[in-house]
């Protein structure tokens, strides 16, 4: 056993952050897997299957919220806490709380496990990572325990105090991790809770500081909510944000006439949240489409949302302001870095592949489904926003795997799987340079 011990050590030093942090969530999503499918993780009379069971624990650690099965009907309040755990470590990260777990324990913090957590929660160095994991775990958990508390008269209506009590905690759990879960059961997600204005007001506002990003939140008490005070970073997340969200609701209201709480509620959880309060497939193509780009953008970085991220969104946007007016790139009197806009783009582009390419796939394997709907699902796994028209568990088995891997990259990051496993120095020799035309 210490062989084996040591082996696994020697491998671990060997090895990137990101590729730990890759393997670290494909064992997490396995082994949650096998704990779902213990009997006892179920309702009695109730079966499920190895890839329902693995589509469920990836939709959970990669926070994501598409379901197969009703998580309400088919688990039992066993399977329920598996799912909750699963989501809780997929939102903060396998290394985040493992440096916790570690903190607990009062075990010294290695400089590998110090630059896992900076690839985690994309920071850009290594200083005071202790100071902000512990920041990050008591952020977590203070507005988790508040939204659970808030959300407790809502439940406490419909169902008995101890089921109220933990319907307002996985409740909490799933919005303040974008994860989109819902234990009601029946498949209907928020939809009886459409006019519930506190209910509503606390989602929102715990999937917006969820998604937001921890060193946002850090930031913004540090300043004491002083806008001119607050880093470029955050002024970047907060604008693009803001835009984001009353644009998206704008334009809901505009295609749908949702009423205005309930295009709000739409655009907010558009943003890789995954809660519901109307139904999906009653929306206008319009209305899909403008879901769809805000899922593809997405939360922002360092959060525990998916997407292609604000930030890259607003460097793209940056630079197209930037050929119109001939200025130089950037906002709020900064300039941005020359590597932002090649790496935004790098990452849009990637993006855009593995939606149409998996689109692609469940054009083949679901010929006679709505190509909006295919596309609508593949945008909601790739952004790991949860969103569905109703299909997902009509989908065949081949569907199911591919939106599990879109999923896994949508978490992972499709430009940090592919730079994974090559390992190649850049080249110090030099082509002679010579344009092309472009446009």
């Amino acid at each position: 056993m210490q062989h084996i011990r040591n082996a696994v050590q020697q491998f671990l030093k060997t090895q990137p952050p990101a590729r730990i942090i890759a393997i670290g969530f494909a064992l997490l999503i396995l082994c949650g897997a096998a704990l779902l499918m213990l009997p006892f993780s179920v309702h009695p009379g109730v079966h499920i299957t190895p890839l329902n069971a693995l589509f469920t624990s990836t939709s959970a650690v990669c926070v994501t919220g598409l379901v197969v099965v009703d998580t309400g009907d088919t688990f039992s309040l066993f399977g329920q806490l598996v799912i909750a755990v699963l989501i809780q470590i997929g939102g903060l990260g396998v290394a985040s709380i493992g440096m916790g777990l570690a903190l607990v324990t009062g075990r010294r913090i290695s400089l590998k496990g110090r630059s896992l957590v900076r690839e985690a929660l994309n920071v850009e160095n290594l200083n005071g990572m202790v100071k902000l994991v512990r920041a990050v775990l008591l952020m977590t958990v203070l507005c988790e325990a508040a939204g659970a508390v808030l959300s407790f008269p809502a439940f406490a209506r419909d169902h008995m105090p101890l089921r109220a009590v933990w319907l307002s905690i996985f409740h909490s759990i799933a919005s303040f991790n974008n994860a989109g879960f819902d234990a009601l059961g029946g498949g209907t997600s928020l939809i009886p809770y459409r006019d519930d204005l506190l209910l509503n007001i606390v989602t929102d506002a715990l999937v917006i500081v969820g998604g937001i990003g921890f060193m946002v939140i850090l930031d913004v008490g540090r300043c004491r909510g002083n806008f001119r005070k607050m880093s470029f970073h955050t002024k970047v997340v907060l604008s693009t944000t803001a835009v984001l969200l009353f644009g998206g609701m704008a334009l809901l209201q505009l295609t749908d006439g949702l009423g205005w709480m309930t295009a709000f509620f739409q655009s907010m959880t558009a943003r890789t949240a995954g809660f519901c309060t109307v139904d999906f497939s009653t929306l206008s193509n319009a209305g899909l489409l403008v879901i769809m780009l805000l899922m593809f953008i997405g939360a922002s970085p360092g959060s525990t949302g998916g997407g292609i991220k604000t930030t890259t969104f607003f460097v793209l946007m940056q630079q197209v302001r930037s050929i119109f007016s001939k200025r130089r790139l950037g906002a709020f009197h900064r300039r941005l870095p020359d590597a932002a806009l090649p790496k935004a783009a790098t990452i849009t582009l990637m993006g855009i592949i593995v939606v149409l390419g998996g689109t692609f796939g469940l054009c083949i394997l679901e010929p006679e489904t709505d190509f909006v709907r295919l596309l609508f699902e593949q945008i909601s796994a790739y952004s790991t926003s949860g969103l569905s028209t109703g299909i997902t568990a009509g989908l065949c088995a081949g569907s199911r795997v591919l939106l599990i891997l879109t999923m896994f990259i949508g978490r992972v990051g499709a430009v940090t799987l592919l730079s994974l496993w090559v390992e190649r120095p850049e080249p110090t020799a030099r082509y002679t340079e010579e344009a092309i035309t472009i446009g």
